[in-house]
């Protein structure tokens, strides 16, 4: 059995960790708070799981994840695989995507295809970081399926069972390669469930035994604003649930707002987050000045230069508090010593 050398950040309140591993390399998620219930972002050599209904900020978060990426590696490659011929590539160009460093694979429509992709990804990777998103999931078929009658039903379980062995055949070699293979689910209801999850999604339950961070999106509510008097709903406010975490610890939430055209309001995620855990004081700002400053950042009125001071500051501020919550849950000493 080989051992692998994995050392872990342990805090000074008895040696519980809460972080992840110091051997890992993360991807931005595009907010803040987003990183800090992730343990860091997207994990390099990892498989991961947006989950969410319509109009939940599932292909924004994997564009912003691109965006993070090609920034942070630019001599490195990126990938979107997608299978529900819907990508809009010139509303993800406005949001920020430079198309030019994104790879899109063609004729991903069964998991037959996407093994043989993401082999050829994995082989072509050489080590280097790598992000290969598919969205999503369940628009992919296999090649039984295909041949088979509409009216002959299957109930998905073929697919389910090439998923498992997809992700059995992968998983170690993702890993070693460094590609952070994100994969976009929706939601589905279970009809007639009375106990447990209402909800669920397509192929199987492979995907929550190998997926090392599964993120669970929810609706919220509509961002409205007048303008000359006229509303319009310029965005929406969604919460964020990481229900499997292997990299930190899972079951943390947050709340955020996407704002069309432009994707995450990274501030005023911040200043919510930082308001609801009364730490206002933290940011050295009155409450009338936190007010005022979350009410320009979310209509889009800080200049450039102001956004990026203010979001540099809000940064470290939100991940210090972060730590120091989280620390306050801890157990106070060790079980062996």
């Amino acid at each position: 059995m080989v051992k692998r050398r994995v050392r872990l950040r342990l805090v000074e309140t008895g040696g519980s960790y809460f972080s992840s591993p110091t051997t890992l390399e993360f991807i931005h998620s595009g907010s803040t708070i987003l990183d800090c219930v992730i343990a860091g972002g997207w994990p390099l050599g990892r498989i991961v799981n947006i989950v969410g209904d319509r109009s939940t900020g599932k292909t924004l978060l994997a564009i912003e994840a691109l965006t993070n990426f090609v920034k942070k590696f630019p001599k490195s490659k990126a990938y979107y695989a997608e299978s529900e011929a819907a990508f809009n590539q010139e509303y993800a160009q406005a949001l920020g995507l430079p198309l030019n460093r994104v790879e899109f694979p063609e004729g991903i429509d069964t998991v037959e295809a996407l093994y043989d992709d993401v082999r050829r990804v994995i082989a072509d990777s050489k080590g280097a970081p790598t992000l290969y998103v598919l969205d999503s999931l369940d628009a992919l078929s296999d090649e039984s399926e295909k041949k088979q009658d509409i009216r002959a039903g299957s109930y998905g379980t073929g697919k389910a069972r090439m998923m498992s062995q997809l992700f059995r055949r992968l998983a170690r070699k993702v890993e070693k390669s460094h590609v952070c293979f994100m994969i976009i689910s929706q939601v589905r209801d279970r009809i007639g469930v009375t106990f447990g999850r209402t909800y669920s999604r397509s192929g199987g339950r492979a995907l929550d035994f190998y997926a090392s961070v599964i993120l669970y999106l929810a609706h919220l509510g509509e961002i409205r604003r007048v303008v000359n008097n006229v509303k319009r709903t310029v965005g929406v406010n969604i919460r964020a649930k990481c229900t499997k975490n292997k990299v930190g610890l899972p079951f943390r939430e947050c709340e955020f707002p996407i704002i069309f055209s432009y994707g995450i309001e990274d501030i005023t995620a911040c200043l919510n987050w930082l308001e609801v855990n009364n730490q206002i004081e933290a940011t050295g700002l009155s409450h009338k000045e936190f007010k005022v400053l979350r009410k320009r950042a979310l209509n889009g009125q800080l200049a450039q230069d102001e956004f990026k001071e203010v979001q540099a500051e809000l940064t470290k501020t939100v991940k210090r508090v972060w730590v120091s919550v989280e620390q306050s849950f801890l157990p106070k000493r060790r079980k062996y010593t």
